[in-house]
C-alpha cells in the first residue's frame, strides 16, 4: 500500500489539504486522489476521515492538529483503532515511529527556517524511517534541491505554494507532490 501512495502522488502530484469545513466540503469531490487532514479534533476526526473515504480519497491526518489528541503513541492508537486514516503527517519522529510499526503511512514534516534545521533533517528522517518528508515552505526551489540530495524518500513541498508557477517550480526542484490549502491551485 506504501507504494501505492507514492505512486499516487507522483501521478496526481496536487494534493488538497484541508483545514475547515469548507476546504473539506470541497474536497469531497475535487480531482486530488490524496487529502491531508489538517484539523478538527476527537470528537469530529472520525466523521471528517469516513466521509473523505467515502468519497474515494486517501486520507492523511496531521495528528499534531488535532484538538485533544496528545504527542504519544496512544494518538496514533487512536487513529488507527477509530477512523480509516491511510496515515500520519507530523513533526514528531516518536509519533511517526509508533505509525510505522502499525502499518500506517507516515510523512514526516519539517518546517525549515534556517540551516540548522535543515542540517537536523536526515538525522530526524532517519530516526523517524518515514515514507515521506514534507518541506514547508515549500515555494523554495533551491532548498527543495539540497533537501533531495540528503534524503532518500520522497519529498512533499507545502507551505506558500499558492499558483501555478511555484506549483511547477516546486516539481521541477524535486517534489514528487504538492500539498497546498489553497482551493484554487486544487483546480490547476
Amino acid at each position: 500500500m506504501k507504494r501505492k501512495i507514492i505512486q499516487m502522488m507522483e501521478d496526481n502530484p496536487l494534493i488538497a489539504a484541508i483545514n475547515s469545513k469548507r476546504s473539506f466540503e470541497k474536497a469531497l469531490t475535487c480531482e486530488s486522489d490524496i487529502i491531508f487532514v489538517l484539523y478538527g479534533d476527537v470528537c469530529s476526526i472520525v466523521d471528517i476521515v469516513d466521509r473523505l473515504k467515502e468519497a474515494g480519497k486517501i486520507v492523511m491526518v496531521d495528528v499534531d492538529l488535532i484538538d485533544g489528541l496528545a504527542t504519544k503513541e496512544t494518538a496514533v492508537d487512536y487513529l488507527k483503532r477509530a477512523t480509516k486514516a491511510d496515515g500520519i503527517i507530523s513533526s514528531k519522529s516518536i509519533l511517526l515511529r509508533a505509525a510505522n510499526a502499525r502499518g500506517l503511512f507516515t510523512i514526516h514534516r519539517f518546517f525549515l527556517i534556517d540551516s540548522k534545521s535543515f542540517h537536523n533533517l536526515p538525522k530526524q528522517l532517519g530516526t523517524s524511517k518515514a515514507d515521506v518528508v514534507e518541506v514547508l515552505p515549500g515555494a523554495m526551489p533551491k532548498v527543495l534541491s539540497w533537501v533531495q540530495d540528503v534524503v532518500d524518500v520522497p519529498i512533499v513541498a507545502s507551505g506558500l505554494v499558492c499558483d501555478k508557477e511555484l506549483v511547477m517550480t516546486a516539481l521541477q526542484a524535486g517534489a514528487v507532490a504538492i500539498s497546498t490549502t489553497n482551493m484554487d491551485v486544487w483546480e490547476i
